[in-house]
């Protein structure tokens, strides 16, 4: 057996950490957390200074098990979790768990930012004890999450709709969603013009020019406000001399761009390749644990939650030694480009986010890795190796063309030195003509454009999380988490990349902000934030920081109880619509799914039905019933025999989803869930498509559609790929891990 027991939280790290130590190293994982306060109770005891009640799941008892198992005959076990608040707080969770009888466990701590043989070693050479701060931070996040979601869902539940919840970071997000949201709604677009001039020189070149001056005087965005003044212009203009009054080149420096972190590569990654907050963090997480490149398991890229810019000693070498050979020592500024982090209450992270290598180009692991995989490491490993460049230099050229009082501005620009623009950036030219003083160009027409000024635009992945930035709100974990369940919480919904808010989420938020203003603040929120960083710090202790916090939230809410009626919050809309059940007029409810009709008779009569249009975001002012028209969506007839009275069963649409229920109802009452198709073509019929199915103990299992014809069948989702050792379909195992579902081929 092995000496030391070395332990991390993903199988795919520990595959990758394995070829770097020798057999006195078992390395095993925990996959993730191995316990957590319960889900079905609060589990945190207020009274006894907020202590937690941890409990192990289900799931991962086998796995407790086995660590334990291993670690009775381990002479050192390492903890070698991530190096953030998340992966310490793993760290101490095993410990409690592993620690068993009076024997003291030989345990150390270790921690690296990249999953390389050299950081890893480094790591074991420098071993460390759990700190209990950044324990003592994550614990104190948990609990204080806990305590709202817990505490405040219920009142959400009461006094709005069921199956409401509440998040303390995450209602901050929401607000922001729903007051942009507000500020589109309420914008009063203001018509302006502008006016250019196509003019051509002597060698039939061609100049654009946009009017920016009236009689030496500087025109306002908005100045030119209707047809009948740009008419007077244009009128002004006829038979006008169009000459070249003056020229003036400037030389610009473009400074290379800062390396990423977690709140950048989010940002860029959305702006540049259109993945989302969770896609990029998924796909960072895969390069940092490993990727199979040959033979061997590599982690590609550097730890990917951070507000660090700092770069090690080591790869800004090898970036300068790479920009001198690959691109000419022209690029090379004199010294490394260093760089200061300007987050605030900046994280335990030490280092951006970069290559772990250098050399390692995209080009060199384009084939090992997929499409998105390979998008995401090229984005990383140009701005990083970008960030150790020289600045780019641009040559800015205006011409102002004076044709009577009026001045027109025609600009351009050359790139006289690329710099980083060569590896990283648009390096677009934009040049004008030769152009001289004095000289007179020939117009050939004048193009009034009307505009009007543009709401704010909604927020998206990339825009919502530098807002939450700037305001100090979530760290570099919590930008992708946020907004996922916002969206599952169906709060919010994305459209085109955009973020709109449901009803609902004007009703919580306004609700909130009335009456729970420290949940809806974004101040209060960043100051809590500040809190947990001392935590961490160790400048604070975690439980005054929570006392302080639940006192009064906890008096107001028992307040707010005896206060607040439900028909206070949430107003309703009477229509022209009768209940087809008991006759009584139907009106318009909101509940966290969207609007729906509901009969006035509730609760003698509980008829509900589907409105048109729901979800639109319209909220206080929105629509004052259904559309003219409107129609309740009608179900789909399907081949499927009810097998309790024989009669076809519909798809039908239900608050929750489609469902299948008899056609037999009411004399039978038969529903049951609809099978998902996973859009995977079956591999073994080649006519199917492989569904989601559930058994009666609501056991989800996969199969092939043509069921009996095709007894093809799963017990995990396939993943759609299929195995390059014996062409089964591969499936999920957990934790971004998939395997063949061959078992003699796994």
């Amino acid at each position: 057996m092995s000496k030391n027991l070395v332990i991390v939280e993903s199988p795919t790290k520990a595959k990758t950490i394995a070829k770097f130590l020798s057999n006195d190293f078992k390395i095993t994982s925990s996959y993730g957390h191995v316990r957590d306060l319960p889900t079905k109770k609060l589990g945190v005891k207020v009274e006894n200074d907020f202590e937690p009640e941890y409990t192990v799941a289900k799931d991962k008892k086998p796995i407790v098990d086995n660590l334990k198992k291993m670690a009775k005959g381990a002479e050192m076990i390492y903890f070698a979790t991530d190096e953030d608040r998340e992966g310490e707080a793993i760290s101490w969770h095993l410990l409690q768990l592993l620690q068993t009888g009076k024997r003291k466990l030989p345990h150390q701590r270790i921690a690296f930012h990249e999953i390389t043989k050299g950081a890893v070693l480094e790591a074991l050479k420098h071993p460390r004890e759990i700190d209990q701060n950044l324990v003592d931070a994550q614990q104190a996040r948990r609990i204080l999450d806990r305590l709202v979601g817990y505490k405040l869902s219920p009142f959400l539940w009461k006094k709005v709709a069921k199956g409401l919840s509440a998040g303390r970071v995450q209602s901050v997000a929401v607000r922001l969603i729903v007051e942009r949201e507000t500020e589109i709604k309420n914008f009063q677009p203001e018509e302006y013009w502008t006016l250019k001039a196509l003019l051509k020189t002597d060698k039939d070149e061609e100049v654009s020019a946009t009017l920016i001056k009236i009689d030496n005087k500087k025109l306002e965005k908005l100045e030119l406000k209707d047809q009948k003044t740009i008419d007077k212009i244009l009128e002004n203009l006829t038979g006008a001399e169009y000459v070249v009054e003056k020229i003036e080149k400037k030389e610009a420096v473009k400074n290379q761009p800062a390396p990423f972190t977690t709140s950048t590569l989010q940002q860029e990654a959305h702006n540049k390749l259109g993945f989302s907050a969770r896609q990029t963090m998924y796909l960072a997480q895969n390069l940092y644990e490993g990727v199979k490149i040959g033979k061997e398991q590599t982690g590609l890229i550097t730890y990917m939650r951070t507000d660090s810019l700092n770069l090690s000693d080591s790869f800004m070498t090898g970036a300068r030694e790479y920009i001198q050979n690959e691109l000419g020592k022209e690029y090379l500024p004199s010294k490394p480009n260093y760089y200061k982090t300007k987050a605030k209450g900046a994280q335990e992270a030490h280092e951006a986010i970069r290559p772990t290598d250098v050399f390692q180009t995209p080009e060199k692991v384009k084939n090992y890795l997929d499409d998105k995989q390979y998008k995401l490491y090229n984005l990383v490993w140009s701005r990083a190796v970008a960030s150790q460049m020289k600045p780019a230099i641009m040559e800015n050229t205006s011409a102002d063309v004076a044709a009577k009082q009026y001045i027109f501005r025609a600009t351009g620009n050359v790139i006289r030195f690329a710099g980083w623009l060569k590896i990283y950036g648009n390096s677009k030219e934009n040049e004008l003509p030769a152009l001289a003083e004095k000289e007179k160009l020939d117009l050939q027409k004048l193009e009034p454009k009307q505009s009007f000024t543009e709401p704010p635009a909604r927020y998206n992945d990339a825009s919502l999380v530098k807002k939450l930035e700037e305001l100090g709100i979530g760290r570099p974990s919590t930008y992708a988490p946020i907004i996922s369940t916002i969206q599952a919480r169906n709060y919010i919904k994305r459209e085109g990349g955009k973020f709109i808010p449901q009803d609902i989420a004007f009703v919580v938020t306004d609700l909130l902000k009335e009456h729970f203003p420290e949940i809806a603040d974004y101040q209060f929120t960043a100051e809590m934030e500040e809190g947990l960083d001392e935590v961490a710090e160790g400048e604070k202790k975690w439980v005054p920081l929570l006392r302080d916090f639940y006192g009064p939230f906890e008096k107001n809410l028992e307040k707010k109880y005896m206060e607040i009626q439900k028909d206070d919050v949430m107003e309703t809309q009477t229509t022209n619509e009768v209940c087809d059940k008991c006759g009584a007029p139907m009106i318009v409810r909101t509940s966290r799914f969207g609007k729906f009709l509901a009969c006035s008779g509730f609760p003698k009569c509980r008829n509900t039905k589907q409105m048109a249009g729901e979800n639109n975001g319209a909220y206080k002012g929105g629509a004052n019933g259904p559309s003219e028209g409107a129609q309740r969506q009608e179900p789909e007839m399907t081949d499927i025999k009810c097998e309790k009275c024989g009669e076809p069963m519909l798809i039908r649409q239900g608050r929750f989803g489609k469902f299948l229920a008899c056609s037999g109802f009411p004399k039978c009452k038969n529903t049951k869930p609809l099978d998902q198709d996973t859009g995977i073509s079956c591999p073994e019929c080649k006519k199917g498509k492989i569904v989601a199915k559930k058994t009666k103990s609501k056991k989800t299992f996969y199969a092939c559609d043509q069921y009996p014809k095709c007894k093809f069948a799963l017990w995990a989702r396939p993943s759609g790929k299929k195995c390059p050792k014996c062409g089964s379909l591969m499936i999920n195992a957990g934790d971004n891990e998939e395997k063949c579902s061959n078992k003699e081929c796994s």
